[in-house]
């Protein structure tokens, strides 16, 4: 089996903003869920068997307290924050399992599945869709790979190294040394790319660096690293076959009558009976 792994709120914000670009500004209340939703169900036409779905249902984490700059909720649109909390019921309601999460990120969600999926002999590949970089470390060989759907890329291990210079293994000791400002730290002063992909091919990770290369900057890289560390550890499901789709739920009905989205409906149901 196939597992497909997909970064709902990537997703959220993706709908939202293509539709800002034809709306001319009059958001549709819940216009970018079910473009989400039409997404997830266009995945599952095409063959997808096994999906979940991570969300941030509270976009503040743990990593707050370690970072005071890291990301936040601040300066979000309106429009799309009050999408985040029904897209999580929309998913449910659709029969798909998703991970709302609170004192982890989306991410940790992602990386924790991967984790758990990749551990099954059974399951073939992990495909985790998002183009967040932090999400390339978990990529294994051409087993877990990461799908940016943006630059049409599906990407190995081997095309991590490619894009980066580094193995997926060395992706959070990458970021912490260039920085992430979609979350907010800023990496080690005097290291671009190009100088940390050497560094750490000739050392390896920052925690054995010799004492000269960072001096005083090694505390805050070790930080930096723990903020770019994706967490693999959330207890998301026991068996793999939870995450088999198999049509909608009874609510999906009113809900789709609720958004003004009848066609989702016979779209499920279709698909449902299909894969039955």
């Amino acid at each position: 089996m196939i597992v497909h792994l997909i970064d709902g709120t990537y997703e959220l914000f993706r709908h939202f903003y293509g539709l800002r670009s034809f709306n001319k500004g009059k958001d549709k209340s819940f216009g970018a869920m079910a473009g989400v939703l039409n997404g997830v169900l266009q995945m599952i036409d095409e063959g997808a068997t096994h999906v979940g779905v991570a969300t941030d249902h509270v976009i503040e984490s743990f990593r707050n307290d370690l970072w005071p700059d890291y990301k936040t909720g601040e300066g979000m649109e309106p429009a799309l924050v009050r999408q985040f909390h029904p897209l999580e019921k929309a998913l449910a309601s659709m029969g798909v399992v998703v991970w709302p999460m609170v004192e982890l990120e989306a991410d940790d969600a992602l990386a924790s599945a991967a984790h758990l999926a990749a551990a099954d002999p059974r399951v073939l590949k992990v495909c985790i869709w998002t183009p967040d970089k932090d999400l390339a470390q978990c990529v294994r060989e051409d087993r877990v790979v990461q799908i940016d759907r943006r630059a049409k890329a599906i990407r190995d291990a081997n095309a991590v190294r490619k894009k980066f210079g580094v193995p997926p293994s060395l992706i959070p000791d990458f970021l912490a040394l260039v920085g992430d400002s979609a979350d907010g730290y800023p990496g080690i002063t005097g290291i671009g790319k190009t100088g940390a992909a050497q560094l750490l091919n000739q050392y390896g990770p920052i925690e054995v660096f010799p004492e000269k290369v960072l001096a005083e900057q090694r505390e805050q890289a070790l930080l930096f690293k723990r903020l770019a560390t994706l967490r693999t550890d959330a207890t998301l499901f026991s068996d793999v076959d939870e995450l088999r789709w198999l049509g909608p739920t009874a609510a999906f009905a009113e809900l789709t009558t609720k958004i003004g989205e009848p066609r989702l409906l016979a779209r499920a149901n279709a698909l449902a009976a299909k894969v039955a």
